[in-house]
């Protein structure tokens, strides 16, 4: 993908990664729109990265989704790029009953939004005559963490998804990319995250990335080195992955829209 002249909605926008990525493509001089709940924190990154944008968004609200996505098409008619970084991650303990709520918030927020965002930005994203969709996953799609089985689960199914998009979109203009962090120094789980020895510093990790993105524009799956052993952890040879998955998928022969 292209990281200079785009147009990008980054949903999670105003604190750890997505914020980062944010700051990382608007120094690129990309018009970036960064998507958030809470409104304060919209303006305190807006106010810092002078240019930049922001949407009021709340992603659990699935039914304003598609609403959300016009406005959105209205107000930047040269979006050419989606972002679906907003997440959350809650431990969990199964042996005992718990409240169900955290088990749909994290399903709603981390699976059910940006697959619904997608797909009402989509429509759009394929009339640009570039266009590229990043969804993030984690390290934990691949190794999950027991303490947290849905957080891990959502990032498994967005990975999953992720590829079945890229292969029917393959003949598109819509690039379909994965980000796959490893354990990044942010407050997804708490203040002790920020500061666990650890934790891949932010900075880094974002520098890292970037890089990726500048020197192999063809890439799919953006990976740290420090994500390697998670998403690498089958054993399984990268390329004989790829031949698998595209052998199964071709072998079906389906039918697709132009």
């Amino acid at each position: 993908m292209r990281t200079i002249g785009n147009t990008i909605l980054i949903t999670g926008g105003t604190s750890g990664i997505g914020r980062a990525l944010a700051e990382a493509f608007h120094q690129l001089g990309n018009q970036v729109i960064v998507a958030g709940r809470r409104r304060e924190l919209l303006d305190e990154v807006t106010t810092a990265n002078p240019g930049m944008r922001s949407a009021a968004l709340d992603v659990q609200d699935l039914a304003s989704l598609e609403g959300f996505a016009e406005q959105i098409v209205r107000d930047y008619p040269s979006l050419n790029m989606l972002i679906n970084n907003a997440g959350i991650m809650k431990p969990e303990n199964l042996r005992e009953r718990s409240d169900f709520s955290t088990v749909e918030a994290t399903v709603t927020t981390n699976l059910l939004a940006p697959l619904r965002l997608a797909a009402a930005l989509l429509p759009h994203l394929r009339q640009q005559p570039r266009a590229a969709l990043m969804n993030v996953s984690s390290g934990l799609a691949f190794v999950p963490m027991a303490l947290t089985p849905t957080y891990c689960a959502t990032k498994a199914a967005i990975h999953s998804w992720t590829q079945s998009l890229r292969w029917q979109l393959r003949d598109t203009a819509v690039e379909v990319l994965e980000l796959i962090p490893p354990y990044v120094h942010t407050e997804l789980m708490g203040e002790r995250q920020r500061q666990d020895p650890r934790a891949m510093p932010l900075a880094d990790y974002i520098a890292e990335v970037m890089q990726i993105l500048r020197s192999q524009p063809d890439i799919k799956e953006i990976c740290v080195r420090r994500v390697d052993l998670l998403r690498y952890a089958g054993g399984l040879d990268p390329a004989k992955y790829d031949e698998t998955f595209h052998g199964l998928n071709a072998g079906f022969g389906e039918t697709r829209e132009k």
